[in-house]
């Protein structure tokens, strides 16, 4: 009994110390074996001194990531650098200035220095845990930060050795009005904008937002970021900016990668975030129109966007064509030749006011995707990078000129409303607007002249409207006469009856007035979404207006007045106070043209509550916006003198006279109407009986 539990420890402890060879044996991959399970195992070792085992596992490490050069091996970064040269172990530590030796290091001294000697040990082992960490990217973790500057005559971009990527974008032909600032219009720069490609093995993580880049300088155009192994390995990623574009062509590119990655690996991680940076004067604008858009893969496929007004995330599993960081003015736009694969969150935040950053920034929004990925692909992702104006014409232009067989609908992230007033803004305001910006007018003459154009085209409508309104101002005398004849709720039903019979015999009809107006209406809503969205009004001044994307203030305050505050918030637009007065006058006219409104005193009210409901509401809209309405109600105006003037009210009155001379045929609409109004007014009758009894 006793020999056999001795034989069978002797064969578990053999057991044992022959796995625990074997694990050491393995050369696969031994730092990166036990980094990945355990990071820290490297530095998981007592603090007195670097142990012979230890020693050997860094000259194992610097052995398989260093740099061979002159038959010396080196690993180093910024404090260490440990070396092998004929199979032995060398290396420095600096600390402030002071080296430490690393044969020093296995045996820490009791006296002043050893607090120092510590130190210098945590270093070596974090050096050597970053080497395993990285495998063969080790030697790009550290690195000098530099920047290369590619630009055209339209934009101009820094990209930098970190990460490789664009740190900054500058719009040339655009300035930046942030704060009341002039000058170039900066899309983002390189402490708000971050995005990187990872790759993913069974056991490692590569992100190159953590790895130095080499520029290389292909042509005037053209600049490969580019992570160098030897050995004609490589990885990078190449920005082409061509001439006059506001596209930089991006593209991942590798050879020879199998060397360092495993080849089983399909998918590459995507990750992009960003600090919206504020460009306008008008804040309450460009925060509502900022935000995260979107689209899926194929024709019809949908574009969408996170809120813009709150923090919103969204995740999806399907296929992404592209994705946007969409500012009032501008997008940041990666468009990828494939496709993204999902499956990440998108994330919209907005910056809070009570936040340092609130008067610089809008949005924290970022993105999280992956890619497919083939190692033996030379480029295996491909990505136009759209850094501009959202101009409808430009983004439109995309679709041929870099997606023949997909519609981008690029044109989306612009705001023109829903499908029919997007429709209107796209199919007549824009080109129009578009022609008359040829003729090299000032745009506030531009805006009087569409506002011309869009009342001709409406002047049927409007003839129809003033017509009918004409033939209630003649019946006004008629219709107090039956309110007279009829009052109160009991009679509601007999008088409608009998002003239905007075409008039959008249030939009048106090629908055929408003409906006119309603059929004005989507016009008047496309132009809502038209001005706040327009870029050529940017920076453009008119008047006592200086950018007429922003408001007008003609007072401003700084103090905290409560309720004035949450009413107009800190100033009046001058534009929006015309506008008012002149909606003041034209509901005045309106009101006088149909008398039967009189008769409601609490719609009375209400019509004249609107006008000064629009002044609270279009403060803070565009002053554009406000100077259209305001031409587009003074036009109104003008033209209902004008019909009045035209319109004899003695020649209406006989025409009417001979209408109602006229036998009329009472549509069966009407006769069943009238016939339901008849039971209405028995029911009515018979309830009034009962309650007397």
């Amino acid at each position: 009994m006793i020999l056999g539990l001795l034989l069978m420890g002797v064969v578990i402890f053999t057991f044992t110390t022959l796995n625990s060879g074997d694990e050491n044996a393995d050369n696969s991959n031994p730092a990166t074996e036990q980094t990945s399970k355990n990071p820290d195992s490297v530095t998981a070792t007592s603090t007195d001194s670097l142990s012979s085992e230890e020693l050997a596992r860094f000259a194992t490490i610097v052995k398989q990531y260093g740099k061979t050069a002159d038959g010396v091996t080196s690993l180093e970064n910024d404090d260490v650098k440990m070396a092998i040269q004929a199979d032995t172990l060398a290396g420095t530590v600096n600390m402030d200035g002071t080296e430490v030796n690393l044969s020093d290091l296995r045996t820490v001294p009791s006296d002043d220095n050893r607090a120092l000697y510590i130190s210098a040990m945590s270093k070596v082992r974090e050096a050597a845990a970053t080497a395993a960490q990285y495998a063969g990217f080790v030697k790009f973790v550290s690195g000098e930060k530099k920047t290369v500057k590619l630009e055209n005559s339209l934009l101009s971009i820094d990209l930098t050795t970190k990460g490789g990527r664009i740190a900054k974008a500058t719009l040339k032909k655009y300035n930046a009005f942030q704060n009341g600032k002039d000058g170039d219009c900066v899309l983002f720069d390189e402490a708000n904008n971050n995005y990187g490609f990872a790759i993913n093995t069974d056991t490692h993580r590569f992100d190159t937002k953590e790895f130095f880049f080499t520029p290389v300088q292909e042509n005037d155009s053209t600049v490969l970021m580019k992570l160098d192994f030897g050995k004609d390995v490589f990885f990078g990623i190449r920005y082409t900016l061509p001439k006059d574009s506001y596209l930089v062509r991006m593209e991942v590119v590798q050879k020879n990668m199998s060397a360092v990655i495993s080849s089983n690996v399909s998918t590459m991680g995507f990750e992009w975030t960003q600090k919206m940076m504020r460009h306008e004067a008008g804040k309450t604008f460009e925060e509502r129109n900022s935000g995260l858009y979107y689209k899926f893969k194929g024709n019809d496929g949908d574009v969408d966007y996170l809120s813009e007004t709150g923090n919103d995330e969204e995740k999806t599993n399907n296929q992404l064509k592209w994705v946007a960081f969409k500012y009032q003015f501008f997008s940041c736009i990666l468009i990828a030749d494939n496709h993204f694969i999902g499956g990440a969150p998108m994330t919209s935040e907005v910056i809070d006011k009570n936040s340092a950053d609130y008067n610089n920034f809008t949005k924290n929004v970022s993105f999280t995707s992956s890619l497919e990925y083939d190692i033996n692909n030379p480029t295996p992702a491909k990505f136009n990078f759209f850094l501009g104006p959202n101009e409808y014409d430009l983004l439109s232009s995309f679709d041929k000129k870099i997606s023949p067989d997909e519609d981008l609908q690029l044109t989306r992230v612009i705001p023109l409303g829903w499908t029919l007033f997007r429709w209107i803004n796209t199919g007549i305001i824009i080109p129009l607007f578009n022609f008359l910006g040829t003729l090299d007018l000032n745009f506030g003459i531009i805006i009087l002249l569409l506002t011309i154009f869009i009342k001709i085209i409406l002047f049927p409508l409007t003839w129809k409207s003033y017509s009918s309104q004409a033939k209630m101002r003649v019946l006004a005398p008629d219709i107090k006469a039956i309110n007279e004849k009829y009052p109160g709720n009991e009679n509601a039903m007999v008088r409608q009856r009998k002003m239905m019979e007075l409008y039959s015999k008249a030939g009048a009809n106090p629908m055929s007035g408003c409906l006119p107006m309603l059929l004005q209406m989507p016009i008047l809503v496309a132009m809502f979404s038209f001005f706040p969205s327009c870029i050529d009004l940017r920076g453009e001044s008119f008047l006592w207006a200086n950018d007429l994307s922003a408001p007008d203030a003609i007072i401003t305050w700084e103090a905290n007045i409560p309720i004035i505050n949450w009413i107009f918030g800190h100033h009046l637009s001058l534009f929006c106070l015309l506008m008012t007065v002149v909606n003041v006058i034209y509901t005045y006219l309106n009101m006088q043209a149909n008398p039967s409104n009189n008769s409601m005193p609490m719609m009375k009210w209400m019509m004249y509550l609107m006008p000064v409901m629009f002044l609270v509401f279009f403060n803070e809209y565009a002053a554009g916006l406000s100077y259209y309405y305001f031409l587009s109600l003074l036009i109104t105006i003008i033209q209902t003198y004008a019909f009045r003037a035209f319109i004899k009210e003695d020649k209406v009155r006989a025409k009417m006279a001979e209408n109602a001379k006229k036998p009329k045929k009472k549509s069966g609409f009407l006769a069943r109407l009238e016939e339901a109004q008849k039971r209405q007014e028995a029911m009515l009758r018979e309830q009034q009986k009962r309650r007397g009894k």
